[in-house]
């Protein structure tokens, strides 16, 4: 598509059984103050009632929301896929069961135009019942710090905390959809390079969604795997980017999450995936010698790793009760 609304924004949202949320999701757009919003909802093969409930608002706002189907084929090829439909010189990212301050996109819109931004993004807050932190969370100001630093030690932002001009999504090709958890992280990353501008609004505009059953389909140690592959892709394609960071200080950014996590997976007991995490982290993590127990550990056949888990338990349990 080669010409878009000058002050169109798109919302891509892709829904997949999220039929607990998605109608309080698709009026945290209807609401926004800003008066000129598509939204393009991607339904990636709903099996339950999300597929109802879209339909039933779609009808009731023909002007305002546009819905197509796919096969389940995950929510990046959802977003790619409503990408191509989109109409917007701007795009937003909206998850079926996440929200928007009523000011939302009023305020990123605002801060783009008055700066000439590419991106413009602000602060979140997670919610739901399985949000360990639900602090609200004001992120960096990218333009005054190290933001390569930054980038590679977390993904900046939750995507619907940031509001793109189309024209840069387009550059960069969309969404990649080789790794199924962390593309959004990855489509940052790749942005890094074409030096956008970016503005902050330093305020908390969107709402993030934990629930017990969110990614729990997907292992922990998947989520982490993808974040750690993303993150030495951009450091192997783009050196320059990173070469006043220096290697030790690299390394350390690129795979520190993998012992913390793995220590994380442990104490939840989710042993499948801390034993890979463990593993991987004696490869490529800085460890110490109070690691070695665990990671050594970690080499033993799967069975074998569960047993001495729980032996472990036992005998700190006995130990408590004394």
């Amino acid at each position: 598509m080669d010409h878009f609304d000058p002050a169109l924004i798109s919302v891509v949202m892709p829904c997949y059984n999220a039929a607990l949320f998605v109608e309080e999701a698709i009026e945290s757009v209807l609401q926004q103050r800003y008066p000129s919003i598509e939204l393009i909802i991607v339904d990636d093969g709903s099996t339950d009632a999300s597929t109802r409930i879209i339909a039933r608002l779609a009808a009731a706002h023909p002007d305002r929301i546009t819905v197509l189907h796919q096969t389940n084929s995950g929510p990046y090829t959802a977003r790619n896929h409503g990408l191509d439909h989109a109409h917007g010189n701007f795009i937003a990212f909206l998850d079926a069961d996440d929200t928007w301050h009523p000011d939302a996109l009023q305020q990123l819109h605002a801060a783009m135009t008055d700066t000439l931004a590419d991106v413009a993004y602000c602060g979140w807050q997670n919610v739901g019942e399985a949000a360990a932190d639900t602090q609200p969370y004001i992120p960096p100001d990218y333009v005054e710090s190290d933001a390569a630093a930054l980038f590679l030690q977390s993904c900046p932002w939750p995507i619907n905390g940031v509001l793109v001009r189309r024209q840069l999504i387009d550059r960069l090709r969309g969404f990649s959809e080789r790794l199924p958890t962390a593309m959004d992280y990855d489509l940052w990353l790749r942005m890094l390079p074409t030096q956008p501008t970016v503005v902050r609004v330093p305020q908390v505009l969107a709402f993030y969604r934990r629930y017990p059953r969110g990614d729990a389909h997907i292992p922990r140690w998947r989520q982490v795997f993808d974040a750690v592959a993303v993150r030495e892709t951009f450091v192997r394609h783009h050196p320059t980017q990173v070469a006043h960071l220096g290697r030790e200080t690299r390394d350390a950014l690129v795979y520190g999450s993998l012992l913390p996590e793995a220590y994380r997976c442990h104490w939840r007991r989710d042993t499948d995936s801390s034993r890979r995490l463990f593993r991987h982290a004696f490869r490529k993590a800085d460890w110490k010698a109070r690691d070695a127990k665990y990671i050594f550990a970690s080499f033993l056949p799967a069975p074998l790793f569960d047993s001495l888990i729980r032996l472990v338990d036992n005998r700190r349990s006995a130990r408590n009760h004394i």
